[in-house]
């Protein structure tokens, strides 16, 4: 990405001197076979949550398994994405995808065939795998194939996409799951790979960085720091932080990780060129990525439920309320990208943390009283501002990033991400749990103390409207610690990120 908030480097400078090759005829195209296969992991990683009770019901799996279900994709995708963007530079980015599609693909219509639970562990494991591989390939083949003139358009599209997915996960996977069985939000993704396959093979030039020499301690402590951060933010708020091997895993992540960034520093060709990071504009796009995701992570899960233990809507219904936040991101990030050209991405970045903040201060005023009107407004204007703040965040990141080191400088992308919403989910999600309990008389059955859906599993008229008064408590305290984090972010933008010339791309 480029960035119009960053001083040039002597790099870019010297890039910007050279005659630049003309675009690649086909970019457009390619952009749509990134855009698709970004959209069936995103859609992936959302739709499964509908298909828990079908999976329970008809494999006969226990609440274990069903964790086991979820963590096995988030462990193996989270502990490998620096793993992938680092081989993808160096064997090849178009490669990289295509094996990584072809397992996904593969593992999804293993998991469809699952007849026991441990099966499907093992599937979801395997497109995690997969996902892991083509996540920051998407990104970094954006980057080579688009020059400076086009890339932020180019960003927009693919910022859309995936908030587009995260919306229409749960809308589709209501669709599958009201005509066909649990393993129809697998299947779906099989005729996808394999069209993207296809066309990767057919449309994309193959691409890598400077061939350097591999580190395998990198790799290894990489894989061990990350899988060991993600199992401890995951099992947490579930299991408590004093059990089940969470400290245990907490100080193998902290000591690989420290271990990693030793070794790195020494390392002859190391995975990750931590020099990235004495960039200004790299460092406050990672900040700014990871703080917004934190604020933003547990009240979107909030929201789900506010939907439909608050305001009675079916699965289906809920996805569909949603997608007013994904249309407003979505005509925003072209807007954005219009106003690119003109204004800083330090500027685009803080004014649209600042939307954000204002969308979800909206969200915080929820009261039992209240219908969908308020909170779809509070839903368009969080879009808003995050179509703007998005693509402007994933363009200075990438700027930031040699091309050779593209595909890295797109799976740390993903990793913030990821970890932002990981800490968010595991952090946040313990302190409306903690609002929610409080909130709750010490009579009521400790079902309904525990979750609103125990609440209002109950049937009783009286505590049901209790149990949604204290989720609505919660949520409230959810969303204006959601509004700090976003303003927190918007003054990280305007601390960290320089202001350069406006006509940057």
């Amino acid at each position: 990405m480029s960035q119009p908030t960053a001083q040039p480097s002597e790099q870019s400078a010297t890039a910007a001197a050279e005659p630049q090759a003309p675009p690649n005829p086909r970019r457009w195209w390619i952009l749509l076979v990134l855009c698709l296969s970004l959209l069936v992991l995103v859609v992936d990683d959302t739709v499964l949550n509908l298909a828990i009770p079908s999976l329970m019901r008809e494999l006969g799996a226990t609440p274990s398994d069903v964790q086991w279900v979820i963590d096995a994709y988030v462990l193996v995708f989270g502990g490998l994405l620096l793993t992938s963007g680092s081989l993808s530079d160096r064997y090849g980015r178009r490669r990289v995808l295509v094996i990584g599609l072809a397992v996904f693909g593969a593992a999804s219509l293993l998991s469809t065939l699952s007849q026991e639970p441990w099966q499907l562990v093992a599937g979801r494991a395997f497109m995690g795998l997969g996902a892991a591989l083509v996540m920051p390939n998407t990104l970094s083949i954006l980057i080579t194939v688009f020059d400076e003139r086009e890339r932020r358009k180019a960003i927009a599209a693919w910022s859309a996409v995936a908030m587009v997915g995260v919306i229409a996960g749960p809308t589709l996977g209501g669709l599958l799951l009201r005509d066909y069985f649990w393993g129809a939000v697998f299947l779906i993704n099989v005729p996808i790979a394999i069209v993207a396959i296809v066309a990767a093979l057919t449309l994309m030039p193959e691409s890598r960085g400077t061939v350097r020499g591999i580190d395998p301690l990198g790799v290894a402590l990489s894989i061990v720091g990350m899988g060991s951060l993600v199992w401890t933010i995951i099992n947490g708020p579930v299991h408590g932080w004093t059990a089940n091997g969470v400290p245990i895993a907490a100080v193998l992540a902290v000591a690989a990780l420290v271990a990693f960034v030793v070794w790195e520093r020494r390392a002859p060709h190391p995975m990750l060129p931590l020099g990235l990071f004495r960039e200004r504009a790299f460092r406050g796009a990672c900040l700014s990525i990871v703080l917004l995701s934190f604020g933003a992570g547990a009240l979107l899960l909030a929201l789900t439920q506010y939907l439909q233990f608050v305001l009675g809507y079916d699965p289906l219904a809920a996805g569909l309320a949603l997608l007013p936040y994904a249309v407003a991101a979505a005509v925003s990030n072209g807007i954005g990208a219009g106003l690119g050209r003109r204004v800083s991405n330090r500027t685009l970045i803080a004014v649209g943390l600042a939307i954000v903040a204002a969308g979800f201060a909206v969200i915080g005023t929820l009261d039992l009283g209240d219908g969908y009107g308020t909170l779809v407004t509070g839903l368009l204007i969080a879009g808003v501002g995050g179509g703007l703040a998005g693509p402007a965040a994933y363009t200075t990141l990438m700027g930031a990033v040699p091309q050779e080191h593209a595909g890295v400088g797109s799976a740390l992308n993903d990793t913030v991400q990821q970890v932002g919403y990981a800490l968010s989910i595991a952090v946040l999600g313990s302190v409306l749990a903690g609002v929610y309990r409080a909130a709750m008389p010490a009579t009521v059955p400790e079902a309904a103390r525990e979750s609103i859906a125990g609440g209002v599993a109950l049937g009783d008229p009286g505590l049901v409207r209790t149990a949604k008064e204290a989720f609505l408590e919660a949520m409230s305290v959810g969303a204006h610690v959601s509004v700090g984090f976003a303003l927190a972010s918007a003054v990280v933008a305007l601390v960290l990120l320089r202001t350069a010339r406006t006509g940057d791309a």
